[in-house]
């Protein structure tokens, strides 16, 4: 059997989990179901198969950063590569990219396992059994979906029918509730995963016929990308004139070679708030608690603290999350309506829309403590060894206060070496910066005025990370 190149759809905000999900920190970065997220899950699910090639991870450039820190915490060992898209353009360009990516870097034919970053399977050893089919079938020329195994039927996923033998009949749009019925009596349609397994050569010579527009962008976009370290940027220019689609419609749908394979694997894409209850542990009255919650004649709801204490009394059937800036309450039944209140956020340029109190960056994570018209608090984390760049600000005073850990400060013509409770202030046209030289986190409070506080308000004369002013 030809060897597995694992790729890691990790692109999407999943907004039907506000207010956890935000669009700089999705879904598959989040810890729902145990102390790992669903990103590092899928990573350690794929490096469990046999004789597995260096995954290749596809991300937004916007979540480069925190993408690569939650793989390095996992301190597998194992060599990756980060494909960055400029803008999201659908699931077709971003598989192109990653098989033209993968092409260009080894002779042989390899069997490519394409799985979304942010769902959850149950079933490890049934997985690996399935994957293993799957990439026979592929070694045969065969476009291999994963097909679920109904419970129940669902409304919410497209439905896969099953031909003769192996072969895919046809796909189903999301049915309503008595064609979903329907489905599961007739037993041989399954829920849509959007996992698949393909060879390169048959991948690329199904989409010239069908796709040749998105797969000559994909091999532009590749030959002129930029490799950095883990990360490889496919061409920003190119890639933005690639069309949006699907790799289901693009593809899947047309081509007289595509497979599915039964999958029974403990599966759910959690792609809602009432999913995700119906996955977790409850207590004796139906209830999945997580984190400071006091519950109280309550049964049957979803209730999450993030920051504070959440007490719920003579509750039923609903949802509750608090995430220290937002608080989300409905019934469970409605949690896909959440998408309406991202919507809303989204048009009024709400910040709640787009990230958290606590904001992750390259060097660490800076959270939001207090913020007014003219000051506002926050508590920095700089990893050890990282530093924030060489920058300058127009409008804001600053003052540094070290609780743990020693930084290393540039102030203007000044370089100081600060420890646990002492501190120094910036002045607004200063250039300074801020370093973490020892061996455990370093963590400040910093304490901002002036008449303007945006974060937008940075010059950046020197940085290691590659961004700009």
């Amino acid at each position: 059997m030809a060897k597995i190149q694992p790729v890691i759809l990790a692109g999407g905000t999943g907004s039907r989990l506000w207010p956890l999900s935000r669009e700089l920190y999705p879904k598959q970065l989040l810890k729902l179901t145990d102390d790992t997220s669903l990103l590092q899950t899928t990573m350690l699910r794929v490096l469990a198969l046999p004789d597995v090639l260096p995954p290749l991870i596809v991300v937004g450039e916007e979540h480069r950063f925190i993408t690569k820190t939650q793989l390095d915490e996992l301190h597998t060992g194992v060599d990756y590569s980060i494909l960055l898209e400029a803008e999201g353009r659908n699931t077709a360009p971003a598989i192109c990219g990653a098989v033209e990516f993968c092409t260009t870097r080894s002779d042989d034919d390899v069997v490519l396992l394409v799985l979304p970053a942010d769902h959850l399977i149950r079933k490890a050893e049934a997985f690996e059994e399935v994957v293993i089919k799957a990439a026979e079938l592929a070694g045969k020329g065969q476009i291999v979906t994963f097909g679920i195994e109904p419970t129940h039927p669902e409304t919410g996923y497209g439905y896969i029918e099953k031909g003769v033998g192996d072969a895919v009949a046809s796909f189903k749009e999301k049915p309503n509730l008595a064609v979903a019925q329907e489905y599961l009596d007739k037993g041989n349609y399954y829920w849509n995963s959007g996992m698949f397994a393909f060879s390169a050569k048959t991948f690329r010579e199904e989409m010239v016929q069908y796709g040749g527009e998105i797969l000559s962008c994909m091999e532009r976009a590749v030959a002129e990308g930029v490799e950095d370290g883990n990360f490889f940027r496919f061409a920003p220019e190119l890639m933005g004139k690639c069309p949006s689609d699907s790799i289901d419609y693009v593809l899947m749908e047309k081509t007289t070679s595509a497979a599915v394979v039964a999958a029974d694997l403990g599966w759910s894409d959690i792609g809602s708030w009432q999913a995700l209850w119906q996955v977790l542990d409850k207590d004796e009255q139906g209830n999945v608690c997580q984190g400071d919650v006091f519950l109280e004649g309550t049964s049957n709801c979803l209730v999450r603290s993030e920051d504070m204490l959440v007490a719920a009394v003579g509750m039923e059937d609903t949802l509750i999350v608090e995430t220290g800036d937002a608080v989300m309450v409905a019934p469970l039944s409605r949690s896909q309506d959440v998408k309406k209140v991202v919507t809303y956020l989204k048009k009024e340029k709400r910040k709640e829309f787009s990230c958290h109190r606590t904001v992750h960056r390259p060097w660490g994570s800076y959270t939001v403590l207090e913020e007014q018209e003219r000051y506002q608090m926050k508590r920095i984390n700089v990893h050890p060894g990282a530093k924030l760049s060489l920058q300058m600000h127009h409008h804001r005073y600053e003052h540094w206060v070290v609780v743990t850990g020693t930084a290393r400060v540039t102030n203007g013509e000044d370089i100081l070496l600060l420890h646990e409770n002492e501190s120094t202030y910036i002045p607004a046209g200063t250039v300074h910066r801020l370093e973490n030289p020892g061996v455990i986190a370093l963590e400040l409070i910093e304490v901002q005025i002036g008449p303007y506080l945006g974060e937008d308000d940075i010059v950046r004369f020197d940085d290691e990370y590659g961004r700009g002013e």
